[in-house]
């Protein structure tokens, strides 16, 4: 039996702290990683990457074309809901392109998936159902968890403007934040801190990161012996469904 996780779905809201816990994962040595928090060498399989490349290509569109804009309109909001559905559905393809080509990844790699989503762009509710069965049979999920407030005073301090595609640095107005993501579903889709998500025929083991204290700017005490504590409980409950 592997003794790492084959797939983690990070979530959480803009800046609850999921690029600083994979920046922390990042730096650890292999053996330590694996001993303390079940990851294995991991990839990062971001949608934000994704969607500020539909933001560059509808901007070269609109403005050296001078032809319609495919993803976006001129307020950079989503043209349809079905596009935060589309970069699920792709987090998914790739992911199954993964394991084409390397059917034994998974004996040595972890794979993360990382996405936030607001109820008002349909929430976890409808994004676990985008989420292909490959992946779903092989998951864990991971929400950090943070008050609208701090995800709002975080997205703010973190925003570099001559950055706005960095992974660590990218930000959301305090309009787009608001009417995006200050409703959040996760609490409703998966009651309590920890237990099993139904989504279709699978039933995926879930656990809450609680970081409204900010564990993962500047305390990396305090992140290492949470992360190992949420993840120790996801493991187990992750082992029991193998």
């Amino acid at each position: 039996m592997n003794d790492t996780f084959d797939v983690i779905i990070l979530t959480g809201r803009p800046a609850s702290g999921k690029s600083e816990i994979i920046d922390f994962l990042t730096h650890l040595p292999d053996d330590v990683r694996r001993e303390r928090y079940h990851i294995a060498s991991f990839d990062v399989h971001d949608d934000f990457p994704m969607l500020w490349t539909w933001f560059e290509e509808d901007d070269i569109l609109s403005q050296k074309f001078d032809l319609p804009r495919l993803h976006t309109d001129e307020q950079g909001y989503f043209k349809y809901q079905e596009l935060w559905h589309l970069l699920i559905e792709r987090l998914s393809l790739d992911y199954g392109k993964i394991l084409r080509d390397a059917p034994s990844y998974h004996e040595h790699s972890t794979c993360l998936i990382e996405f936030s989503r607001g109820a008002g762009h349909g929430g976890y509710a409808e994004a676990f159902q985008h989420l292909s069965a490959e992946v779903l049979q092989h998951a864990a999920v991971l929400y950090v968890r943070v008050p609208y407030e701090e995800s709002l005073r975080k997205n703010r301090r973190r925003f570099n403007p001559d950055k706005p595609d960095s992974i660590l640095e990218h930000g959301l107005s305090d309009e787009k934040l608001e009417r995006l993501y200050r409703d959040d579903d996760f609490a409703s889709v998966a009651p309590g801190d920890s237990g099993l998500i139904d989504i279709r025929e699978h039933r995926v083991p879930f656990v809450v990161f609680p970081n409204e204290d900010d564990v993962t700017t500047g305390k990396p005490d305090q992140l290492a012996a949470r992360l190992e504590s949420v993840l120790g409980d996801l493991w187990e409950m992750y082992q029991a469904g193998l």
